[in-house]
């Protein structure tokens, strides 16, 4: 049989890599979407040893732009394949106040996590709608439940992915295409700054999740018309614990632990 073709963007590296990697030992045909020409190219090679039996198409293209949808289903049309799995996994994330910012990071921050993300699931999810049958996955993040400061750009435009793809699960829930939103917190990866030793620490006394068993848990959840997964219990506790802090301590933490950080 020919194998179906899954979408992922920022599919060259972190979560995106992983999925990439997991999807492709499903047997699934790949199109991985980045701005990261190199490392596109280095996972091409690695998905072609590691799953020799499927085809890894890459995309270098910026997803932060007004037709970066457009051009990726542009893409999918040479390919000649409808896809039949999306995960929208590309995103950014800086540690800075909101004021504090360059102003093209309104812009990006809504290109990126908003208006991208909507635009493929409203043709992708059309083409499933029709055919039904298929999958989407969105990448959330725990913080939409948790509105520090000098996180607001990345934790409200996750926020509206969080609230965009439940909704987008249920409308879609009759027609055979099972939607979810990932909202994962602790992961090992590079997105925040943290060193690999540390990371590895992390995962080794259990406060941070791999990559790999994040992914793991994410597509199995998928697979069966899971609506929403948050990992692991500590993260699902700390969800309604930081949600409940009062606003005494969320500022004594800024200004004691945060303006540290940032100096």
């Amino acid at each position: 049989m020919e194998n179906k073709l899954a979408i992922v963007t920022g599919g060259s590296s972190g979560i995106g890599a992983e999925f990439a990697r997991q999807l492709a030992q499903k047997g699934y045909d790949l199109l991985l979407v980045s701005n990261q020409p190199e490392a596109l190219e280095a996972m091409k090679v690695e998905i072609e040893q590691l799953a020799p039996e499927v085809t890894c198409n890459i995309m270098n293209q910026n997803l932060a732009t007004a037709d970066a949808a457009e051009m990726v289903m542009n893409r999918c049309r040479e390919i000649g394949k409808d896809p039949e799995v999306l995960i929208n996994n590309a995103g950014i994330f800086t540690f800075k106040e909101i004021l504090d910012h360059d102003e093209r990071y309104i812009d990006l921050y809504i290109n990126l996590h908003v208006a991208t993300v909507a635009r493929l699931c409203y043709t992708v999810g059309k083409m499933m709608r029709e055919k039904g049958h298929g999958y989407i996955l969105n990448m959330s993040s725990m913080s939409v439940w948790m509105p520090m400061p000098t996180i607001g750009f990345y934790a409200s435009t996750k926020a509206f992915i969080r609230v965009f793809t439940r909704s987008l699960h249920y409308e879609l829930r009759d027609h055979g295409v099972k939607v979810m939103v990932a909202c994962p917190g602790g992961l090992a990866t590079d997105l925040f700054g943290l060193p690999k030793k540390w990371q590895k620490v992390g995962v080794a006394i259990g406060a941070l999740t791999s990559p790999h068993a994040f992914v793991k848990g994410a597509l199995k959840r998928l697979f069966k018309g899971k609506k929403q997964y948050v990992n692991g219990l500590f993260n699902r506790i700390s969800i309604v614990a930081v949600a409940s802090l009062p606003t005494w301590f969320i500022m004594w933490a800024k200004h004691k632990i945060l303006e540290k950080i940032k100096r």
